[in-house]
């Protein structure tokens, strides 16, 4: 998963919020980055007018100064261009050096002068592929993802950066989809489970079908009532990275296995002792042993 990513869908998710409250706020994304920085390019955070964030892109230090900068952005509906440069050895010495020794170029974006811009995030949370954004210096902005695309035009205050030529007055930033994660089974661990894997970015479908667990399987993203293979045939894996099997059930666990050793997930975790993996694999087919084997973590979880 890109390091910014589990942030990312708490961003974006609150960012059609302020435009659904008409909420003047700035979406903060990180262009460039060179030498020591809290974050990577593609890092974002929202900055909203009533002083609310959502995401960091600094341990504290730096997000004073681009709130700042963010609610000029958002109350003017113009971009706003920020380069943070913390290489400066005379700041270490005067006591004022921040902990990173590196520069962030940051980019702000008005979002509710990005009309029409909703259609295009919500596909990038329901997992359509990645939200691509092309930034010119000038205030022109282009976002596609799946074949959809949006292009405004909007006042910049980009006044040039030392050393940079005119080719280099355009970017192009990818936000890689969200992971996706595939629960088999909405049992009593669900409520804890399914919140935690929100909190890290991760969009999450649930397989259940038993009544007694409904409850359960609603608080996540996407409930599916089927057998595994048409589960698995209805969710098309556009971004599902990992399977949890986790059904108390051997007969359903077996099915389960089945059907998703037809697939390239690179995880599968499957709950329960090793002993009960190895009685699901003596009635398993030779060949689907063999493609579950590399990818199948029973206990699950990862060794640590």
């Amino acid at each position: 998963m890109n390091k910014a990513s589990g942030a990312t869908r708490a961003v974006i998710e609150a960012a059609l919020d302020a435009i659904a409250e008409q909420q003047p706020c700035a979406l903060a994304i990180v262009v460039e980055t060179i030498g020591s920085t809290y974050v990577r390019r593609a890092a974002a955070a929202l900055f909203r007018a009533d002083s609310r964030q959502i995401g960091w892109l600094s341990g504290g230090c730096l997000e004073p100064e681009i709130a700042r900068r963010a609610q000029s952005a958002a109350t003017n509906a113009c971009v706003e261009w920020m380069e943070i440069d913390t290489r400066d050895d005379e700041d270490l010495f005067a006591g004022s050096a921040v902990g990173c020794r590196g520069r962030l170029r940051l980019v702000l974006l008005p979002v509710v002068a990005l009309d029409g811009w909703q259609p295009l995030a919500s596909a990038w949370l329901a997992g359509s592929g990645m939200l691509e954004f092309t930034l010119d210096a000038n205030g022109q902005i282009d976002c596609e993802i799946a074949g959809q695309s949006r292009s405004w035009q909007l006042p910049s205050n980009f006044a040039g950066w030392e050393g940079e030529d005119d080719a280099s007055r355009r970017w192009q930033v990818e936000l890689p989809a969200p992971p996706g994660v595939l629960v088999f089974g909405a049992g009593p661990e669900t409520p804890l489970l399914i919140p935690l894997l929100r909190s890290l970015g991760w969009m999450t479908s649930i397989v259940e079908s038993r009544p007694r667990w409904q409850a359960n399987a609603a608080l996540a993203d996407h409930r599916i009532e089927a057998r595994p293979e048409s589960a698995i045939a209805e969710i098309g894996f556009r971004a599902i990275r990992a399977a949890l099997i986790m059904q108390h059930n051997f007969e359903m666990d077996l099915e389960a296995l089945q059907a998703l050793a037809s697939t390239n997930l690179p995880f599968i975790g499957l709950l329960g002792p090793k002993r009960r993996r190895d009685d699901l694999f003596k009635i398993l087919p030779a060949d689907v042993r063999d493609s579950l084997q590399p990818r199948l973590h029973s206990p699950i979880g990862l060794d640590l």
